[in-house]
Formats: structure tokens, sequence, C-alpha cells
């Protein structure tokens, strides 16, 4: 069997990994099999968070949305309804926004959905 050298390939292959794991912490950082593995960890936790990202923020918004619903007497669910009932098209975000930074349009928005 011829021998094979894989010199170039093999180095390069191991300086991606190390590079990726600059900034872990000892072996992590330095070692190609202890680093390879974490790298292979993180690139499945970074996957997951940015998921992950999409519900916490889904999340923090209803919370915000409930409680300026709340000061106006409402709850999310029914200002939700109303909104769609009344067809005023603010996004989940953008609601979010006003009932944070600017309670006398979100307030507005409101009454014009119960009318």
């Amino acid at each position: 069997m011829v021998r094979v050298k894989r010199g170039n390939v093999a180095r390069n292959r191991r300086k991606k990994i190390l590079k990726f794991a600059k900034g872990f912490k000892g072996a992590h950082s330095r070692l190609f099999r202890t680093a390879n593995g974490q790298v292979m960890k993180a690139l499945v936790y970074s996957y997951v968070g940015r998921r992950q990202k999409k519900k916490d923020f889904k999340k923090l918004w209803v919370c915000r949305v409930n409680a300026g619903a709340r000061n106006e007497g409402l709850t999310y669910s029914k200002l939700r309804n109303s909104l769609k009932q009344s067809s005023i098209g603010l996004n989940l975000k953008m609601l979010a926004q006003l009932s944070v930074l600017d309670k006398a349009t979100f307030s507005k928005v409101v009454q014009e959905a119960q009318n």
C-alpha cells in the first residue's frame, strides 16, 4: 500500500478547529482532541440557542403586551382578539414596543380595537 502524506490537509483541519476553540478555557482551547469535542458541542448549542432566542423574545413580548393590556382593563387574549376583529394588523413585537415606550399610543390602539 502506498503511503499517504496528509501534512497540509491535516494541519489545516486542526488549525481550523483550534481557531474555533479560541477563548475556551485550558486544554479546551489548546489540545486538538478536547477542543474538537468542545467545538462540536458549542456548535450544537449555538444551533439550539438560535431557535431558543426566538421563543424567549416572544415570551417577553407577550408579557409586555399583557402588562400594557391589563393597565387598560383587558387581558392579553382579549386584546389580541379585539385587534383581530377590528383588523388592526400590528404584530406582537410592535405592540410590545408601544406598550413599553409609548403608552399613550398603545392606549389609543386599545381604544380603537375596542370600538
